[in-house]
């Protein structure tokens, strides 16, 4: 059995070549790697004071800021302990948020007498503040985890010399490193040292290639969309060496080509996880590794999915066993057969209805998935498999893109380019703003990025989880011409009752016990209409176009009631256009007074033996066209 030592090429340099190894001293060998880390500190603890003080944990008071500006600058101001921490930022219109400016963020101790901002000092400060309930080591590790990481990958030299606007969707996956702009553990990325930071990190776009396992059909679970041939599939991401290790082995086990299932797996997992995982079966040659595969990646954002270089090929998620932003990274067995499942469904329910058709949307299909049953093994081994080994292929944005198209991240349109130095410059949209229009551009992205999301759910009862991740903006020049979803095997939810059309219901793999009991949010099926419509609002609405309404209100001036505006005029045209929906309008409120959300840190900090939710004001209710909402 190789070892992946030997065929796994060594991570890049920093000055791009992909062959040369990279020094154990390299991450904070000098000052210049830590020249980062007081900003970013300064992120870490202000991001997660905001949610703090937003999801209701620690009582503060606010007043007018000295300087007074477009946004409406605030002086946030709250004791813990024996220190005074003030910030200054905003009340935003969209949902009451709170943002702060975390460069203003400034500590002063028990004398008066200022103090730096410290991560360690400020969590010491809450756990006197929350008292009797204690702070998660787990919390704090991610908290930790998530400053050396940023500051690391801040130090990394921006890894493409061409203007921002002009890269491809792939590659402004590894440009945008803001990530989640809310979450206080953004890049906590539990599991990697550092080194496997550089390596797998998106920001630093080094090239991998990944290993494939020869499993037993009866160890397997497999499925793929119709008309889409699994086998022919992995036969070109495998390539010829991979696919003569498969004859080898075949022969010594006296197998035929059908009896055994390759899947491919990320080589943090094979170093990091299935060695110790599947031991037994290595060892009597039952599962086999058979080296790496012939196709060249590099991370997305999520880190777990893969873009090939060459666009014709599939993206490629797969399972890790890292936690990042408070989620352990595995792929399911259910997960990964309903994502084909969700995506013919999908398509369907598209392809059958003339306003999906005429509006554009895409949907970059998960088309086949593979993974580890774990009922075929042992019940004590059930922890060691689940979930550890399994894989998506999902569809390339380039199948989707005419010439002159290109694509962008939807995340990517309220973050910044970068200087020589990595520390943010100006907004990336700022040139396409100016080209267009702010008015003009504005509306013709809440009007392309909107009506996918209102369609779904209205016409035929599917609520989406499009959070900005989830969602790739299309467009010509800087103009917005539609959007592709991503994400569904385990990014969707409805009630079969309230489907337009339940016939068409797909038949999916059910989540299993233990799984639900670990993770209580994760269903897709649901007897509550109001968690279909939750499901979309808090990712969309909530996530998605609240964080673009307040980036363009704070850089470009646009008021955030205006966006609002422009948003709920979309929905309230869809409406007038189908009346025939009247039934669904009333049920999936969106112009509903509150909302209910999940209060991330909430979660992180009390658990989930009871549910974390905050109900927020809907910025859409001001312009409800009056009728009254009931189910």
């Amino acid at each position: 059995m190789p070892s992946y030592e030997h065929v796994l090429p060594p991570a890049a340099a920093a000055e791009g070549d992909p062959g040369a190894p990279v020094s154990i001293s390299t991450p904070f060998a000098s000052s210049l790697h830590w020249r980062h880390h007081a900003r970013i500190e300064q992120r870490v603890v202000g991001q997660l004071l905001q949610t703090l003080l937003y999801e209701d944990v620690l009582p503060y008071e606010a007043v007018a800021g000295p300087e007074a500006d477009i946004a409406g600058t605030m002086l946030f101001t709250l004791t813990l302990g024996k220190r005074r921490y003030r910030v200054s930022g905003w009340q935003c219109h969209s949902f009451q948020l709170i943002r702060l400016a975390h460069s203003t963020l400034v500590v002063e101790g028990a004398a008066g007498s200022p103090e730096s901002v410290s991560l360690q000092r400020f969590i010491e400060d809450l756990e006197v503040a929350l008292g009797d309930v204690a702070i998660q080591p787990g919390f704090v590790n991610e908290l930790t985890q998530t400053l050396i990481k940023d500051v690391q990958s801040s130090a990394w030299p921006v890894p493409f010399n061409e203007t921002p606007q002009a890269l491809d969707a792939d590659a402004l996956e590894q440009y945008f490193t803001d990530a989640h702009s809310y979450h206080p553990c953004y890049k906590s990325r539990l599991g990697f040292s550092l080194r496997d930071n550089q390596r797998y990190g998106p920001e630093f776009a080094q090239p991998l290639r990944v290993g494939w396992l020869a499993v037993p059909k009866r160890l397997a679970h497999q499925g793929a969309v119709s008309g889409v041939a699994l086998a022919e599939r992995v036969t070109k991401d495998a390539g010829p060496r991979v696919l003569a290790s498969l004859d080898d082995y075949l022969v010594q086990r006296q197998l035929a080509r059908d009896d055994v299932v390759l899947m491919p797996v990320h080589p943090w997992q094979w170093e990091n996880a299935l060695v110790a995982a599947l031991y037994p079966e290595l060892a009597n040659g039952e599962i086999a590794l058979l080296g790496e595969g012939e196709t060249t990646y590099t991370a997305q954002q999520s880190i777990r999915t893969l873009a090939p270089r060459e666009s014709d090929k599939p993206y490629l998620k797969l399972a890790m066993s890292i936690t990042n932003t408070s989620s352990t990274r595995i792929l399911a067995r259910h997960t990964v057969t309903n994502g084909p499942i969700i995506t013919q469904w999908l398509q369907r329910l598209i392809d059958t209805d003339a306003t999906a058709r005429e509006a554009g949307f895409v949907i970059l299909g998960e088309v086949a998935g593979v993974a580890l049953d774990e009922r075929a093994f042992p019940d004590t081994r059930y922890n060691d498999v689940y979930g550890k080994v399994g894989a998506i292929w999902r569809q390339n944005i380039g199948e989707f893109l005419e010439d002159g198209e290109r694509a962008v991240p939807f995340n990517g349109l309220s973050q910044f380019t970068r200087d020589a130095e990595g520390a943010p410059a100006v907004p990336f949209i700022a040139p396409w703003v100016e080209r267009h229009g702010l008015e003009a551009w504005t509306r013709q992205l809440v009007h392309v990025a909107t009506l996918p999301i209102i369609h779904l759910l209205f016409a035929e009862g599917v609520g989406m989880e499009s959070h900005g991740q989830n969602i790739v903006v299309i467009h010509r020049d800087g103009w917005p011409l539609r959007v592709a979803l991503k994400d569904f095997h385990d990014g969707v939810r409805f009630s079969t009752s309230h489907l337009a059309r339940p016939e068409l219901a797909p038949a999916l793999e059910p989540v299993p016990e233990r799984h639900a009991a670990l993770n209580r949010n994760s269903f897709i099926v649901t007897d509550d209409p109001d968690a279909v419509r939750d499901y979309s609002c808090d990712a969309f609405f909530f996530i998605a176009l609240a964080e673009m309404a307040i980036f363009l209100h704070r850089h470009f001036g646009l008021d955030e009631s205006r966006f609002w505006a422009m948003t709920a005029e979309v929905i309230k045209a869809y409406q007038r256009a189908h009346p025939q929906h009247g039934e669904r309008y009333r049920c999936f409120d969106v112009f509903a007074p509150r909302w209910e959300v999940e209060a991330l840190t909430r979660r992180r900090l009390f658990g989930d033996a009871a549910p974390q939710v905050k109900h927020v004001p809907n910025p859409l209710a001001a312009f409800a066209p009056g009728e009254e909402a009931a189910c």
